[in-house]
């Protein structure tokens, strides 16, 4: 399994620091790096093998939503009733608003991808229940 550090070699965005901020809505460790904080928000996401953010929601009255960007390793990204979708490098997940989701690496991989925040009214993030260790050990 590649290290941190040799996993940031392999992309070009850079990984940033530990997402300490969000840790509690995060099953295993990420980082964050802040791309563009004008005009349209971006963030690059780096997630270790296994890490996986909480079920969660972009709630908008109109507009929002999240865009991401696949930009190294290999991840997931699920929507609430569907089957996981598996995401690598050049593949992009259009999310629309008030849709409960989850997005990580998969369980031998490192995965990054730059998180679009799609402007919109009233917008705000709901954070919710983990994904279970039950569901997530279903993922390849």
């Amino acid at each position: 399994m590649q290290t941190l550090e040799e996993y940031q070699k392999t992309i070009m965005f850079p990984v940033g620091n530990k997402n300490d901020a969000y840790a509690k809505y995060f099953t295993g460790q990420s980082y964050i790096a802040p791309i563009s904080t004008e005009q349209v928000k971006m963030f690059n996401v780096t997630f270790e093998p296994k890490c996986r953010n909480n079920w969660h929601i972009h709630n908008a009255k109109q507009g929002g939503g999240q865009i991401l960007i696949a930009v190294g390793g290999r991840g997931y990204y699920q929507e609430w009733g569907k089957e996981p979708i598996e995401m690598k490098a050049g593949d992009v997940v259009n999310i629309p608003a008030n849709v409960k989701h989850w997005h990580g690496a998969a369980p031998n991989s490192w995965f990054s991808h730059i998180a679009v925040e799609v402007d919109g009214t009233e917008t705000s993030n709901e954070w919710l229940e983990p994904v279970s260790d039950e569901e997530y050990g279903k993922l390849k």
